[in-house]
């Protein structure tokens, strides 16, 4: 004969008039994690932001680096190639320098009907080679004096000029470029003081000229 356990198969009193099925779940309390939720998305959205900005930055930096970079490569490309032209001229001023010479004597030879036969063609050719040097002749007469390229060697007075002029030229001048390798070589004649020169007196007869013919 067994004992049976008090309570065991006993069911939960329920209210009279009251449906089991009918009964309304209770509502469920929101987690901490869904709560904290909203706050945790604000909080990774600034710090992708600040990230954002941080790389922002530094392509900023990385690109002002670039571009300074490169400014600086086209520099340093236009001073080479300044060095490479300015030493190109040196050395062929250097070499026509030596040069110089032969071709005032070539000139010579031209101004006194020298210049004939082989020596010509010989002339002709050194001249020709010199040109593709870059070496330039100047200095013609009646140009104004200018001391940067010319040279006095002789000096006078003359009524005929208003301002310091080349009269004669001994020697031509020779250039490459901008670089002067001789100055040219000249006579020069200057107003004579106290002189009026040939303009004014030009322009005072005309004058006199004009008045003597208005007198009736």
């Amino acid at each position: 004969m067994t004992e049976e356990t008090p309570g065991f198969d006993e069911k939960p009193d329920v209210p009279s008039g009251a449906n089991t099925d009918d009964a309304e779940p209770e509502a469920a309390t929101p987690s901490e994690e869904e709560v904290a939720s909203p706050a945790g998305d604000v909080q990774q959205t600034a710090a992708l932001t600040a990230q954002l900005d941080q790389v922002r930055t530094a392509l900023n930096e990385r690109t002002a680096d670039l571009q300074r970079l490169q400014a600086e490569y086209q520099n340093y490309r236009r001073r080479v190639e300044r060095d490479r032209v300015q030493v190109k001229e040196v050395a062929a001023a250097n070499l026509l320098s030596e040069l110089l010479p032969v071709l005032d004597d070539i000139g010579r030879a031209r101004e006194h009907g020298e210049l004939v036969g082989g020596f010509k063609a010989v002339a002709e050719s050194v001249e020709t080679v010199v040109a593709k040097l870059g070496l330039q002749q100047f200095g013609k007469e009646g140009e104004p004096f200018d001391p940067t390229i010319h040279e006095a060697l002789m000096h006078s007075y003359a009524p005929d000029v208003t301002e310091t002029t080349c009269v004669a030229i001994l020697q031509p001048g020779y250039r490459i470029g901008e670089r002067t390798i001789r100055p040219a070589r000249v006579a020069v004649a200057e107003p004579q003081p106290g002189a009026t020169p040939a303009a004014a007196k030009e322009e005072k007869a005309d004058d006199e000229e004009s008045g003597g013919t208005e007198e009736v």
